[in-house]
């Protein structure tokens, strides 16, 4: 099917794509970021048929009724859906759908997305900002592009030259500092049963991270994260560490387990690219957590160029603690009356399996939010070519940071017609909150301390 792709014209973007060229920008196209191009390297001004407006901060300030770490009270509450697409009118807006979304639209009848006003809510820190801006003439890849150097925060390439670097802002977007977070995740059936698998999620980032000075990081570390199952009794007790780091070629990705049953602890070298996502019932790669994480190695990365798309965006309702879990979950695909759609401008990444190395995806097609470096779908081929599975990320504004950050993700195998939807919110009050760990707790130590208290 044909596409309408757009380029920013401050970016030299197909001229670059699919080679090996790194150079940073020229201090005139830098000088852009904050005027024609947003801190964040976003087309700053509206589209042409005014349905995608200006940026004009986003938003930042929190809303009335939230409380610190809790559920955080739609802003857009008052917006009524433009239209609805479903199977019937597909065809009307095919150019700015993906072929994962139109294949589900075919697939299920009962699918179809509420197009509502966009808001172009994303922003993120000042500092962050800032330290994006400066970024431009900075950072660089590591020789491969397994790594970034140059920098200590921000997005790394706000102006991408080419795929790779468009994948690692993905990948080094801000999300936060060091925080807890408690939700769930259902592996859908066919007919729409499940079993949830509650989490307790805790991250304590080196990059980036705004609340501690830059001499307390640790040097080429993205995060530690922590990740303990809290149910059902089964599974309850197993308890993932994983230290991310910037500069892969320099330190690897380190992973480590402990079992309850067993009360050890043990490296965990298989939490990586396409070995099985915990507690996910095959429906989802380590690597497809948070829409892609981890190395970059086994794929050749092409910038295509610019998209306007319909993505999740904004899903306050979906996202909030008004829904409950059954009320969210349905055969084939999440409760459509939930979610929310707005029309963004969108980069458009294609991921392809390099010759001698393997994957279960051949093929991968990533759709980022210009605003806000976030992934909010993807389209997965399998080893014969054929569409296999698309993702969607349902993301808000944290409001209070200000931070935009994804909620519900939904991975949808069309060939078995399960899915699997991660982040589901519990009963707590909270969100999140600011995690108890020491810095010890984020060692091989320090899980066997935790798994034995």
């Amino acid at each position: 099917m044909k596409r309408t792709l757009s380029m920013l014209s401050t970016a030299v973007v197909l001229a670059f794509a699919g080679t090996a060229v790194h150079a940073q920008v020229s201090a005139a196209d830098a000088a852009k970021l904050g005027k024609s191009l947003t801190p964040m390297g976003a087309e700053a001004a509206a589209n042409a048929a005014g349905t995608i407006p200006a940026w004009t901060g986003g938003l930042t300030k929190p809303v009335a009724g939230h409380v610190p770490g809790g559920h955080y009270p739609d802003p857009f509450a008052a917006d009524k859906p433009l239209f609805t697409i479903d199977a019937s009118n597909a065809d009307k807006y095919k150019a700015q759908l993906t072929p994962g979304q139109i294949a589900m639209l075919k697939k299920y009848p009962t699918w179809k997305m509420n197009v509502y006003p966009t808001q172009r809510s994303a922003t993120f820190p000042k500092a962050n900002l800032d330290d994006t801006m400066a970024n431009a003439t900075r950072a660089k890849l590591v020789s491969g592009g397994a790594g970034v150097t140059g920098t200590t925060g921000g997005v790394p390439f706000p102006i991408p030259k080419d795929g790779l670097e468009a994948i690692w802002n993905t990948v080094m977007r801000y999300k936060g500092d060091t925080y807890a977070m408690n939700w769930s995740q259902a592996a859908v059936t066919r007919d729409g049963a499940y079993t949830p698998v509650r989490f307790e999620y805790e991250y304590d980032f080196s990059y980036g991270n705004l609340t501690k000075p830059e001499k307390d990081r640790e040097p080429n570390k993205l995060v530690n994260f922590l990740q303990t199952v809290t149910a059902p009794a089964r599974l309850a007790g197993q308890i993932l560490l994983v230290h991310e780091t910037v500069d892969q070629l320099k330190e690897p990705r380190t992973a480590w387990t402990y079992n309850p049953g067993q009360r050890r602890v043990r490296l965990a070298p298989n939490v990586a690219y396409d070995n099985p996502g915990t507690a996910a019932d095959g429906l989802r790669t380590n690597d497809d957590f948070g829409m892609f994480n981890g190395a970059t190695d086994r794929y050749n990365w092409k910038l295509v160029g610019k998209q306007e798309l319909f993505v999740p965006y904004n899903s306050y309702k979906l996202s909030g603690n008004q829904v409950k879990m059954a009320d969210v979950l349905r055969p084939g695909h999440i409760n459509p009356d939930h979610a929310r759609y707005e029309l963004h401008r969108v980069w458009v990444v294609e991921a392809t399996l390099k010759e001698g190395t393997s994957h279960i995806y051949k093929k991968r097609t990533f759709y980022i939010d210009e605003d806000s470096w976030m992934i909010m779908v993807s389209d997965k081929y399998d080893a014969r070519g054929e569409l296999w599975r698309v993702s969607e990320q349902h993301a808000i504004n944290f409001y209070d940071v200000p931070m935009f950050y994804g909620t519900i993700e939904v991975h949808h195998d069309l060939q078995s017609g399960r899915y699997l939807a991660m982040g589901l919110r519990n009963d707590e009050p909270k969100v999140w909150e600011k995690t108890k760990r020491s810095a010890a707790d984020f060692t091989p130590a320090g899980l066997r301390g935790i798994g034995t208290r």
